[in-house]
């Protein structure tokens, strides 16, 4: 399971302290790192004993050394630009009439898989929708099921049901907003973690898409629908095993954003 670099290890133990469940020990005649007797059944594979080491000493099978680059310390951002970062991003409901590359969806998704998962398990699966007819097809059933909630409970439905509604009848896409790309991070019901797990996942793929020059926004309307009206999973080809799911629609922004609007101050409880 693990390969060990004689020549570069130091024998400084950092790859037996940083194991998150102690799978890797010392020998002690050699004084060189090794898997413990049955490591295989209870490694999590999460390669932090390859991240951990400065001298590149050591190679685990599911992250080799080779495929482990070294961190570029040159592209380390700092405090101010990640703040600005993550406060510049926008949910994007205006998407402009161009396609999204194949290869740019398969990229977002990549660097998604890499976002942490319960037991380092890696259970996220992803389904993309492209087609014009499909997503439209998509956001017609997500309104019957607005109607249908309108029907069985006006009085505690969401009072802009009702606006989508209207919208939609008189020829605009309140569900999906004519994004040309939806992705659905999905799970497994045998994962531990799933919610969290494609939560997580998600969350990684809206925040790289502007820097491949795409907008995104979490598809909440949906997502309800997903929930609340069979035919919308059916027409989807999602079966009962998945029931941890989101979608998120993907394209090419129409608008630019000069400013970072301000929200409420948190809310903070210390014990």
């Amino acid at each position: 399971m693990l390969t060990i670099d004689e020549n570069l290890c130091k024998k400084d133990g950092l790859c037996v302290a940083e194991c998150p469940v102690s799978v890797i020990t010392i020998n002690e005649i050699s004084n060189f790192p090794e898997a413990v007797e049955g490591a295989e059944s209870t490694c999590l594979g999460c390669g932090h004993c390859v991240a951990v080491c400065p001298h590149g000493a050591l190679s685990h099978e599911s992250s080799p050394l080779e495929a482990s680059p070294v961190i570029d310390k040159n592209l380390t951002i700092d405090s101010e630009h990640a703040v600005q970062f993550l406060r510049s991003r926008r949910s994007v409901r205006l998407f402009k009439d161009k396609p999204v590359e194949q290869d740019s969806v398969e990229q977002l998704i990549k660097v998604a898989s890499y976002a942490p998962t319960g037991s380092n398990l890696q259970m996220v699966e992803w389904l993309v929708f492209s087609d014009k007819e499909k997503l439209h097809e998509l956001s017609g059933l997500a309104i019957d099921w607005m109607r249908d909630s309108l029907k069985q409970n006006t009085k505690n439905a969401p009072p802009y049901l009702s606006r989508l509604i209207e919208a939609w009848e008189a020829g605009h896409d309140t569900v999906l907003r004519n994004a040309p790309v939806v992705i659905l991070a999905m799970v497994n019901k045998d994962a531990r973690n799933g919610l969290v797990d494609s939560t997580i996942a998600l969350s990684y793929l809206d925040l790289v898409a502007p820097t491949f020059g795409l907008g995104s926004c979490w598809a909440g309307l949906l997502q309800g629908a997903m929930l609340n009206w069979p035919p919308v999973k059916e027409a989807m080809g999602i079966t009962d095993d998945y029931p941890f799911h989101y979608p998120m629609m993907i394209g090419f922004n129409k608008s630019r954003y000069y400013r970072m609007p301000e929200r409420k101050n948190p809310r903070i409880i210390w014990r």
